[in-house]
């Protein structure tokens, strides 16, 4: 479900891509049968550059910020040409590059240049009281917003309460540290044993920044998959850092905590990609002392963490 819910923002915007190519190639073709013939060079050459945008769009996700600004460019430099030959419709072009920035780009960045570029449009009227004109352009620019505000401000309260890591079907790191309290509450009250792997995954440091984010995900996926299959129902498993995971075990003692520890070694080794092969993973087993409360199981948790970076000898 996350992958479809990834991948349809990306088709989305690549469908907005294609329909504003055809736009613009449309508009040349119309310059070319009303016989304006010096009009036509630049909504072609338009047209190309959204075909670009386009194909980087298509080929790798990564690009989707300079496939927005490339939208951009070509929709900007367009309404800046045409801006001072409408006359009674320039009104309705000034309204344009606000509505297609915030479409394109995140609500800051979009605010930003907005703001940055408002001199330019109303520079390039040529006819009205330039007050009325820059009182409609930030009177839009403030009503465009509202709905990416509302947007950023579901998704921040979303993210607050989503117990799962954005990226990967593991606990977050708030969930994981709540539930560890309430494990040790649990098992200092029924005097019951309490184990926890401490995972860590070295090539996550270094597989977004040499092959981007689908290797990424790929690597988090085939861990929460393993780890999932190799464990028992009630077992947690939490993404406490970047590249650190923390597996409860309830009601396992040290020979368990073993047993799950070797079981996953050889797991995860057998998960091989071919761009980094096997997974590497480091895994150390962490048990509950009697009367340890959860503050100073947590600071253990958080040393043995520390030891499993630290480069091998």
């Amino acid at each position: 479900m996350a992958a479809l819910d990834n991948l349809w923002p990306s088709r989305l915007f690549v469908s907005v891509y294609i329909s504003g190519a055809l736009l613009m190639a449309g508009y040349a073709t119309w310059h070319y049968l009303m016989g304006d013939y010096d009009e036509i060079l630049l909504p072609a050459l338009l047209s190309l550059l959204l075909g670009g945008a386009i194909f980087l769009r298509l080929i790798n996700n990564d690009y989707r910020r300079l496939s927005a600004y490339l939208a951009l460019i070509s929709c900007y430099l367009l309404i800046a040409v045409e801006l001072p030959h409408q006359g009674q419709l320039a009104m309705l072009w000034l309204g344009l590059p606000p509505v297609l920035a915030l479409l394109l780009l995140p609500l800051g960045p979009a605010m930003l240049l907005n703001l940055a570029l408002t001199p330019i449009w109303l520079a390039l009227l040529d006819n009205g009281p330039l007050w009325s004109a820059a009182l409609y352009y930030l009177a839009l620019v403030g009503i465009a917003s509202l709905p990416c505000w509302a947007r950023q401000r579901r998704t921040a309260l979303l993210r607050a309460t989503q117990p799962h890591d954005p990226q990967c079907d593991a606990l977050s790191q708030r969930v994981i540290g709540e539930r560890l309290v309430a494990e040790v509450e649990r098992a200092r009250t029924l005097k019951r044993p309490l184990a926890v792997l401490v995972v860590h995954l070295p090539q996550l440091e270094m597989a977004e920044e040499q092959f981007g984010s689908t290797l990424l995900h790929t690597l988090l996926d085939r861990l929460c998959h393993t780890v999932h299959a190799s464990c028992r129902h009630h077992d947690l498993l939490g993404r406490h850092q970047t590249t650190q995971f923390w597996l409860l075990l309830p009601d396992t003692g040290e020979a368990g905590a073993l047993i799950v520890r070797e079981r996953l070694m050889r797991a995860l080794g057998r998960e091989v990609l071919a761009e980094t092969g096997a997974i590497q993973a480091r895994i150390r087993a962490c048990y509950l002392h009697p009367g340890e409360n959860a503050a100073r199981f947590e600071q253990r948790l958080l040393a043995a963490g520390m030891k499993l970076m630290e480069p091998l000898p």
